[in-house]
């Protein structure tokens, strides 16, 4: 019994579409080799059916001879039965090579989202990672599926032009040079099939990003009236990718039209040929009655060499798009010469703007940009794009640090987080050892847990859409503080909260977090007024750091932006001192 998920799916071939689709037979080649033998010996007993049919009518029923009628009937008897045990065993390896090439391209696609991180979504679209899970890999299974009723196929071919060549060798050439036509004259829909089918793949793949988007976005896009504006933007790409659809349909009913038409025409031509010769006499009936068996038989090779034609079309398109993903480098590699581990509890340096994070404290970032504080939180944790090295722990690059150790030393948690789908508990406590119940308290997210019937059992729904956006938030801030890292970065951890909510976390979150480094990007006074030191934020640079009361008096700027109020209003405020 093969254990899936396979422990290591291995090292892909991402070089060519071509390349990766035989990588990925060699990956599974015993099963395969074992679904290729049981297939040539299905299809090869069903060669072999309609000679013994003929000499049974031969030597049993024209010859009157009962002994030899039950030979050759028990013959064929034993065929039966080599057949049936075969296409048992053909098919439950063609199952098993399915399943092994669709879980390795899950794990393979899986363990490279991993490796990509945030560099993922902005190299590659949901909705492209989403048609490799939904229909990719069933293509790529279905070329392995088909690969042992190909093989069996083309030896049955041959040995069916053996026995036709030691009967009459014009039917025998018929077959040899006439199933070749056959297939070139299929050969001019495969070219055209192929690139209308990988236009239709990326319009599927830009359709199903729509649809993340408009599901993903659906409260906003309530809250602002925007339903039918991007539901008449989905009906357009719909249509688009529905034409694709169509025009593959054409070429593809023109090809299974041909595996139909072409095949029959042949085995017309042969019995045509052998209904001669049987009223010539130069064969008997027994051999017209076989002469029209293998006519019908070699039906199925034929569709099925056509059928493999085109599923490694369908195949190639597929493997071209996770060879895609697969190639994606991350925006971090690892360094060539990784630096010594800074000691714990070092401070975290931002030389382009100047910020420097003291070990242990709260620190606040504010600015009147929040796509500058945003930007900076990316920076300190190693997650944006470029990296440079002006990020610095204890003195060290982050550059210069393994990116495994960055990740476990810096958590960023930003407003774009989301839940996988699954328990909540599991969700929260990604490590396993978190303290969640500590971590639920400190986001005020207790009354979230309260509310759900089999709490921390509870099934979340994809992105966590079952929750209102406050609750989505503290949720989130709960998971960021049970991973308990040496740093924690949250960008704006308390937005969509009410006043009273966020006044509970701000106080809790310094008790929760003592010992420990934390920043924060926040233009809220709650928040500003915990932290132990607040640095602000303007033009890209640090310009004046401090207590959040002693900012509101020595700052004017940072006073406007985080009371907001006017310039007229700060102007008399600064009258009235």
């Amino acid at each position: 019994m093969r254990q899936l998920p396979l422990d290591h799916p291995g090292t892909p071939e991402t070089r060519t579409p071509g390349r990766f689709l035989w990588w990925m037979a060699r990956m599974q080649w015993p099963t395969l080799a074992g679904g290729m033998f049981f297939g040539i010996v299905w299809m090869s007993a069903q060669a072999v059916m309609p000679a013994v049919i003929g000499h049974a009518i031969d030597d049993g029923v024209a010859a009157k001879d009962r002994s030899a009628l039950l030979e050759w009937a028990a013959v064929l008897f034993g065929i039966g039965l080599v057949q049936a045990g075969a296409g048992i065993m053909r098919h439950r390896f063609a199952v098993t090579n399915w399943l092994l090439a669709a879980y390795r391209v899950v794990q393979l696609v899986t363990r490279q989202a991993t490796r990509l991180g945030g560099t993922l979504p902005r190299k590659v679209s949901t909705g492209e990672v989403v048609a490799i899970g939904t229909n990719d890999l069933s293509h790529i299974g279905q070329v392995m599926d088909v690969s042992a009723r190909f093989s069996g196929a083309i030896v049955s071919f041959f040995i069916v032009s053996a026995i036709l060549l030691r009967t009459s060798v014009t039917l025998g050439l018929v077959v040899l040079v006439g199933v070749p036509l056959l297939m070139v004259g299929v050969a001019p829909i495969l070219g055209p099939l192929q690139r209308r089918s990988a236009h239709q793949r990326h319009l599927m793949g830009r359709l199903s990003n729509t649809a993340s988007d408009i599901v993903g976005g659906l409260r906003v896009l309530r809250g602002i009236g925007g339903e039918q504006v991007f539901a008449d933007r989905y009906r357009r790409e719909s249509q688009t990718t529905r034409t694709a659809g169509v025009q593959v349909a054409k070429l593809q009913s023109v090809l299974d039209a041909l595996q139909v038409f072409l095949p029959g025409l042949f085995v017309v031509v042969v019995v045509w040929i052998g209904a001669r010769y049987a009223v010539q006499g130069t064969i008997t009936p027994g051999e017209l009655v076989a002469f029209y068996g293998y006519s019908a038989f070699l039906m199925i090779p034929l569709r099925t060499a056509t059928e493999y034609a085109n599923k490694v079309i369908r195949a190639r398109v597929a493997a071209a798009r996770i060879v895609h993903v697969l190639a994606l480098e991350p925006d971090v590699a690892v360094p060539a010469e990784i630096a010594p581990s800074p000691a714990v509890g070092s401070d975290l340096v931002d030389a382009r703007t100047g910020l420097t994070v003291r070990a242990g404290q709260l620190t606040a970032i504010v600015s009147e940009q929040p796509d500058d504080s945003a930007a900076l939180a990316d920076r300190l944790g190693m997650t944006a794009s470029p990296v440079d090295d002006e990020v610095s722990l204890g003195g060290v690059p982050l550059t210069s640090l393994h990116p495994r150790e960055v990740r476990e030393r810096i958590v960023v948690s930003d407003t774009g987080a989301m839940f996988f789908s699954g328990p909540l508990g599991a969700g929260l406590d990604l490590s396993g050892h978190g303290d969640v119940a500590r971590a639920l308290e400190t986001a005020s997210a207790g009354d979230v847990l309260d509310a759900l019937p089999d709490g921390l059992e509870t099934l979340v729904a994809e992105r966590g859409r079952s929750f209102s956006g406050g609750q989505r938030q503290r949720l989130v801030l709960a998971r960021a503080l049970t991973t308990d890292p040496e740093v924690l970065v949250l960008v704006e951890p308390t937005s969509a909260v009410d006043a009273h909510t966020e006044a509970r976390i701000a106080s809790r979150l310094r008790g929760h977090r003592a010992g420990r480094t934390t920043v924060v990007t926040s233009t809220s006074p709650l928040m500003l007024d915990a932290a132990d030191v607040v640095a602000f934020l303007d033009g890209g640079r640090v310009v004046a750091t401090g207590t959040h009361a002693e900012l509101l008096e020595t700052s004017p700027t940072y006073r406007r932006v985080v009371t907001r109020e006017s310039e007229a209003e700060l102007a008399v405020s600064e009258v009235a001192r």
